[in-house]
């Protein structure tokens, strides 16, 4: 071969004659449609065209334009007869795998959709877009929201609230300092392990809205979904019942007490009075708030800065006050009678003593007229004044006593002790946190006392209609938790918002951490500051009747109580909104989902999509919680709700970390399925710390909607961990897993490995179980398969010994999972049933992993390259994804990490992401972790490179994949004369090796011509039976065990019976005889290996070698010193004449390279950027 010498004209592209000529020879040789080039490229080179003297318009005229004599080559390999009909993506760069286009389209043409990634799978019926809330959005501008703006500021809005201005001086003085700061300090941990958790779900995918509830439905699956999602809701909606009870109770009790509907004339009856105002006045705000959500959200966010700015004011006029009051605390005195603390509303003009001195007669008609208006206690007589002047008795006198005489029957404990006067704000220099440090729960009806004053013992319990101050509700660190927890809530501000951000992956969790730590530093140094400047009696009275009415945290602030009254009011106003704005689209969300079918129509409403239908239940069910009327009975029950929220979003975080699902890649990487378990049993504690019938009501609830869901909802599919899970359970998770294909999110590589075995039974490439366990990492489904030869009844023995080598070769590279031999006459039967039936239910193989045939070219094992067609072609049948290693005696073994290096993806067609998915999995072992990941692309002179890279690099940004990115420019060049010769040349072989066989069954055919030919009839019917074989006699010559390994097939004894008689049939008569020799024996006689010598090559051959020679160039240039290249694996033509040319493409397409994978998908998609 190496005298034959080719001269091949430097054509350019641009200067053939519109890619249209055909030889004649070449057309009559091919009968199959070719394609070459494509039409951009033909309409690319038009006004170039026209100095082509009109070729175009001649497809069987050479191109002789170019004067050299020999351009006439180029009609050899240039043909474009049927290029006005090609499809757009044909291209000469990509000829290999032109047939699987319509399938496996070009990275170039789709990258930039990929950008903005869509995922249809074949294993979800709904695209994850569609099933959200905004599947009819209008195209708005590109968000632009940043962290601050997007997620910090609206996490500051929805965690500060009520709680904070009225009831957290309350939480202080009850449990004290130290057990208020424990109770912040859990609720605040059980929120930051829960937004640890809710981050790395956040940014594990795009997600599009539903908040926690698309987080945990598409984690744990519709049913947990469903029922979580529910339980938020219902949180959601109660906390919006809470703020609106707290502005009311703002408006009545420090804005405007006289505006009271409802009055009682005993002191026992003011509670059940007040609660009648709660409910009349919060149904009337309710209705208020529902119909301006319901004109537009747009009003709501416009007014939330406002109620932002007014929550940030309230808290920094706190901070001021509080250190004001070091250096001159606020007058705020509390009457004190003996240790019980006095009403101040019963406190006329600051007489807090029992009797008054007269000074003239003015005084003695007016028994109310202030004597002293210095502050302090008034004395019973003046020093100044010789005689005693005449007393008179204040209005506290006629509280204890039955009149107003100095002589009338009083109380035992009033007579034996005095009133005085304490400062209710000591200041942060006075001291009294030491008093505060430890707790005084009280019970309901009990008296606020100040431990640290002496009084004489009572007499009897103090009496309601006396003017103390008197606890509500019996406390304890339990109720207290429970009461407090809301206040730390809305940390999923951020997540709902993950659409109008400009990066949601980066936004979320550093802003919703920065919103937690913020917060919680200012509950913390709160409840310190509440302790140092605070009387313990005044931190005890709820609602600040000792200090006449005004709000406790308010008398701190500085310079005035109104800022925090007002602003307080405002704020619970704002949250109040937010919660209803946010709790129907919740809804609307479920019902879209269609999970639970009595809420279906909850997911319809207006025009512009405002969900209407579920503003008017939410509206509803808030009622409910007004009725209540009492904040600190609400609370608990939105606790209930939150926690269990949180509960299930910590659960999908840890199961999801401890199953290694290849879908879960977040970008956050500061998780571990600890801290995560740890969250989870933080709220499952809180929930039964702070009232554990609501707990146990709540759950019931949860459990109801999961059964119900689970029997009579619509089956869904998302990708749940639980279904993840199911993979290593027994019969009820294979029965599961058999409900419906996998959805791409729980797709990962359950692989059957073929092995080969020797004559002795060893198997010939033991790596291949390496590398499948280091892709594998110990998850998922790993069957080791092999096909002995033979008979099953005679070789049974020979099945269980190759069992058993299996298993050996398993135990010793730590591979858990099945082996499986069949017995099989031929190798390729053996492998097809092998693929066909492996696996049981759910968990069947989805990835093929085999061996290079490397002695594919050697005759005394031909049969290696057939069998490895074959297969090639049984996988792609079967929508398996098939991975090909090969050099695999190269690969590293299990001990010998790959110290540093990268793994190069060449990502030519799109086949489903088996290329991204790969490299990520095989970095999870410890082999291959420190290699860093490149991925290149290949960008045709059309496509804009600069671009195609921007695209790729956010869809790996989506991924959450790190990677290298490069687009590798491959332009229009001419076919070389390196890629002429180079496909002559392999034409040439496989034409004299066909010959050479043919010529051997020849010489065997006349001999048994002689013999046979008084049995012509007998052989013609024989001669008609099984010629599915093209290729001689051998195809179907029983073979020994040939899979994967060291190539797909093996050698073996056997007949040719079948090619013998087809051979006899042919040559009954010397015409026939003669003329078949003239057809298949051409290089039998010098003049036949001239005219072989004198063949040209067909034409699509040359484009395919010259797609394999170009890409190789690209290829060893830009990874020859990569420790792994993947690359996509071409398919094998669809005419089996052209079998042993695809082994010729491939071993091109890979010269030069240590390592390689060939990779071909499965036809489904195996990676999403989806949550």
């Amino acid at each position: 071969m190496a005298s034959v010498r080719f001269t091949v004209t430097p054509t350019k592209a641009e200067d053939l004659p519109g890619l249209s000529d055909m030889s004649p020879d070449i057309s009559s040789r091919s009968g199959a449609r070719v394609r070459f080039g494509s039409r951009e490229s033909v309409n690319r080179s038009d006004p170039l065209s026209e100095a082509t003297a009109g070729g175009a318009e001649t497809p069987d005229h050479s191109n002789t334009d170019q004067g050299d004599g020999n351009s006439k080559i180029s009609s050899v390999y240039i043909n474009n007869t049927h290029g006005g009909d090609d499809d757009d993506f044909y291209d000469r760069n990509l000829a290999l795998f032109e047939e699987e286009m319509d399938t496996r389209p070009k990275v170039s043409s789709l990258l930039n959709r990929l950008a903005n990634y869509t995922n249809l799978t074949q294993g979800a019926k709904e695209h994850e877009e569609a099933e959200s809330i905004g599947e009819k959005k209008k195209a708005n501008k590109s968000p632009q929201m940043g962290t601050f703006m997007g997620v910090y500021l609206p996490c500051l809005q929805n965690i500060f609230g009520v709680i904070l201005f009225l009831r957290l001086t309350w939480v202080v003085g009850s449990a004290g300092v130290l057990q208020s700061l424990c109770i912040v300090f859990i609720c605040c941990c059980c929120t930051l392990l829960t937004a640890i958790s809710m981050s790395a779900i956040a940014t594990n995918g795009v997600v599009p809205a539903g908040g926690a509830y698309f987080m945990i439905s598409r984690s744990l699956g519709p049913e947990f979904g469903g029922a979580v999602g529910l339980c938020f809701y219902l949180g959601t909606t109660f906390a919006g019942a809470m703020y609106i009870l707290g502005a009311i109770e703002i408006l009545l009790m420090y804005i405007a007490p006289k505006a009271a509907i409802f009055e009682s004339k005993h002191p026992e009856g003011e509670g059940a009075a007040m609660l009648n105002n709660m409910r009349v006045y919060g149904s009337i705000c309710l209705l208020l708030m529902s119909l301006l959500v319901f004109v537009g959200v747009k009003y709501v966010n416009k007014l939330a800065s406002i109620f932002l700015a007014c929550v940030i004011v309230s808290i920094v006029s706190i901070y001021v006050g509080a250190l004001v009051s070091a250096f001159k605390p606020p007058h705020f005195p509390v009457c004190m009678l003996g240790n019980r603390t006095i009403s101040g509303h019963e406190v006329d003009n600051d007489q807090c003593s029992k009797t008054l001195p007269l000074q003239n007669k003015e005084e003695e008609v007016d028994n109310f007229t202030i004597f002293n208006e210095n502050g302090t206690m008034v004395p019973p007589f003046d020093p100044s004044l010789d005689p005693p002047l005449p007393e008179k008795t204040t209005y506290l006198w006629k509280q204890f006593c039955q009149g107003p005489e100095i002589n009338s029957s009083c109380d035992e404990y009033f007579l034996s002790n005095n009133f005085s006067q304490i400062e209710g704000i000591p200041g942060l220099a006075s001291g009294v946190i030491s008093e505060n440090l430890w707790s005084s729960y009280l019970s309901r009806g009990d008296v606020v006392e100040k431990g640290s004053v002496s009084s004489s013992p009572d007499a009897h319990p103090a009496s309601t209609h006396q003017p103390y101050v008197f606890a509500d509700i019996t406390t304890s660190f339990t109720l207290l938790v429970g009461i407090f927890f809301p206040s730390v809530t809305g940390i999923m501000a951020g997540s709902n918002r993950s659409g109008d951000l400009k990066d949601a992956q980066r936004s979320i969790p550093i802003g919703t951490i920065l919103a937690i730590l913020t917060t919680s530093i200012v509950y913390l140094t709160s409840v310190i500051l509440f302790g140092a400047c605070i009387d313990g009696v005044v931190l005890r009275d709820k609602f600040g009747d000792s200090v006449k009415g005004n709000l406790v945290v308010g008398t701190l602030a500085w310079p005035t109580p109104w800022i925090i009254v007002i602003g307080s009011f405002f704020s619970t106003c704002g949250a109040g909104l937010q919660s209803l704005t946010g709790a129907p689209r919740l809804l609307q969300a479920i019902a879209k989902d269609n999970i639970i079918p009595f809420l279906r129509v909850f997911g319809h409403g207006k025009a512009n999509g405002e969900p209407t239908w579920a503003l008017l239940l939410t509206a509803l069910i808030a009622e409910l919680g007004i009725l209540i009327a009492s904040l600190d009975l609400v609370a608990p029950i939105l606790t209930m709700f939150f926690l269990m929220c949180y509960l299930f979003v910590n659960l999908a975080c840890g199961l999801q970390t401890l199953l290694r699902t290849p879908n879960w890649r977040p970008r956050f990487s500061y998780y571990h399925w600890t801290l995560s378990f740890l969250g989870m049993t933080i709220c499952l504690a809180l929930m039964f710390i702070s009232s554990w019938y609501y707990a146990i009501v709540a759950m019931v609830i949860a459990g109801m909607i999961y059964k119900y869901i689970e029997y009579h909802g619509a089956e869904k599919e998302w990708g749940d961990g639980i279904r993840g899970l199911s993979l290593s359970a027994a019969r009820y998770a294979l029965l599961r897993l058999e409900e419906g294909p996998p959805h791409t999110k729980n797709w990962r590589p359950q692989v059957l490995v073929l092995l080969k075995l020797d004559e002795d039974a060893h198997v010939k490439s033991p790596r291949l179980l390496t590398f499948a366990s280091q892709l594998k990492a110990g998850k998922g489904l790993t069957i080791v398969g092999t096909v002995v030869s033979g008979n099953f009844l005679q070789s049974y023995g020979e099945a269980l010994a190759a069992e058993q080598t299996l298993k050996h070769l398993m135990d010793k590279e730590r591979v858990k999972g099945f082996c499986q031999c069949i017995v099989a006459q031929k190798p390729r039967e053996g492998i097809s049933h092998m693929i066909q039936s492996s696996g049981l239910g759910g968990m069947k193989p989805n990835t093929v992993v085999m061996g290079w045939p490397h002695a594919w070219r050697q005759s005394e094992d031909p049969q290696a390259w057939k069998t490895f067609i074959n297969t090639v072609r049984v996988t792609t049948a079967a929508h398996l994804a098939l991975l090909v290693p090969k050099n695999i005696s190269l690969f590293p073994s299990n001990s010998e990490p790959c110290a540093e290096g990268y793994i190069d993806v060449w990502w030519i067609v799109h086949d489903g992401g088996m290329l991204m998915l790969l490299p990520f999995l095989l970095r999870q072992h410890k082999v291959w972790r420190k290699c860093g990941m490149r991925i290149f692309t290949v960008a045709q002179m059309e496509d804009n490179s600069i671009q195609m890279k921007k695209d790729l690099a956010t869809f790996l940004y989506h991924l959450r994949i790190e990677a290298e990115v490069e687009v590798v420019e491959m332009h229009d060049s001419d076919i070389s004369a390196y890629t002429y010769e180079r496909t002559l040349m392999m034409e040439q072989r496989s034409q004299m090796l066909r010959q050479m066989r043919l010529s051997k069954s020849d010489r065997e055919k006349e001999a048994q011509l002689v013999k046979d030919r008084n049995s012509m009839l007998r052989l013609t019917s024989i001669g008609s039976d099984d010629e599915d074989d093209t290729d001689g006699g051998e195809r179907d010559r029983p073979t020994n065990a040939a899979t994967g390994g060291g190539g797909g097939g093996g050698g073996g004894g056997g007949g040719t019976t079948t090619e013998h008689h087809r051979r006899v049939q042919m040559t009954w008569t010397k015409e026939k005889s003669s003329q078949y020799r003239a057809m298949h024996s051409g290089c039998s006689t010098p003049e036949g290996f001239r005219d072989m010598l004198s063949m040209r090559p067909d034409h699509s051959n040359v484009r395919r070698m010259h797609t394999a020679v170009k890409l190789n160039e690209v290829i060893v240039n830009k990874s020859h010193d990569a420790r792994l290249v993947l690359l996509n694996m071409p398919g094998p033509p669809r005419n089996t004449d052209g079998d042993e040319n695809y082994m010729e493409f491939l071993e091109v397409l890979t010269e030069g390279l240590e390592r390689v994978l060939l990779v071909r998908g499965g036809g489904s998609e195996v990676i999403t950027i989806y949550s």
